[in-house]
């Protein structure tokens, strides 16, 4: 019977409930002094955490993070870095996710945008929230790619509904009318979706406008991202990097 049994649950996928099954089955004397409910319980948390982590994984993996061991708890709340615990507090919870709020993130370069950025990131796929990272230059190179591909619109459907994207070195560069364009497309679906945004820059807010080319695309483009969204401005005389340099 055991072995039919463990057949079956294999065959419906359940892994997981089948290898506790089978422990429990090896092993009588240690599962003996419990309930029938406490013993299926144990059968059903071995499958439901094994699924769980698995897909926790799989959300980390599709990010494309470049540091997915950020974590929130790991962010310093240096004197001059000007951090704000309540506001990061708020934002564990994921509550902007559920209202679809975006985070800018401005700073010199070195000051941890990025890690902020990637913790608050692997804080959404441990409660099973997809997220995505670009380099603000891959995602024009991939745009263009799907604009000679004939692909644009299939992509810009997969991005606009991703409950958290990240756009890293935001308007490092001024843009093309393409890029403007691009960008324009995309969280202006995001915008209409309410699904939440991560701008990484170290070019401050109020010279975005130029960078975008100073028209009514940059209008219409920081007032749907700012409208929405926490200014994070991060301090620091000295870099991140340097103060965890190895030498």
């Amino acid at each position: 019977m055991n072995h039919d049994t463990l057949q079956k649950l294999r065959k419906m996928r359940l892994p997981a409930f089948a290898k506790a099954y089978a422990e429990q089955a090896n092993d009588p004397d240690t599962y003996s002094a419990l309930t029938f409910d406490e013993r299926l319980s144990l059968l059903v948390d071995a499958e439901f955490d094994t699924r769980t982590n698995n897909k926790v994984r799989r959300l980390l993996k599709g990010a494309h993070l470049p540091d997915s061991s950020a974590y929130l708890g790991g962010i310093e709340y240096l004197p001059d870095r000007n951090l704000d615990k309540d506001l990061f507090a708020t934002l564990r919870t994921n509550e902007y996710l559920r209202k679809g709020l975006n985070v800018m993130l401005i700073g010199a370069t070195g000051c941890g945008k990025t890690y902020v950025a990637c913790a608050l990131a692997t804080n959404a796929c441990r409660n099973e929230y997809r997220a995505r990272y670009y380099r603000l230059s891959e995602f024009f190179g991939d745009m263009e790619a799907a604009r000679l591909q004939g692909k644009y619109n299939d992509v810009i459907n997969q991005l606009r509904g991703i409950p958290l994207m990240i756009f890293d070195d935001f308007l490092l560069i001024p843009t093309t009318q393409d890029e403007q364009r691009d960008l324009f497309i995309l969280l202006r679906a995001r915008d209409e979706a309410k699904v939440s945004t991560i701008l990484c820059s170290q070019v401050s807010i109020a010279g975005w406008h130029e960078r975008l080319g100073s028209g009514g695309v940059a209008d219409t483009l920081l007032d749907r991202m700012t409208a929405n969204g926490y200014a994070i401005t991060i301090g620091g005389d000295v870099s991140m990097r340097k103060r965890h340099s190895r030498i």
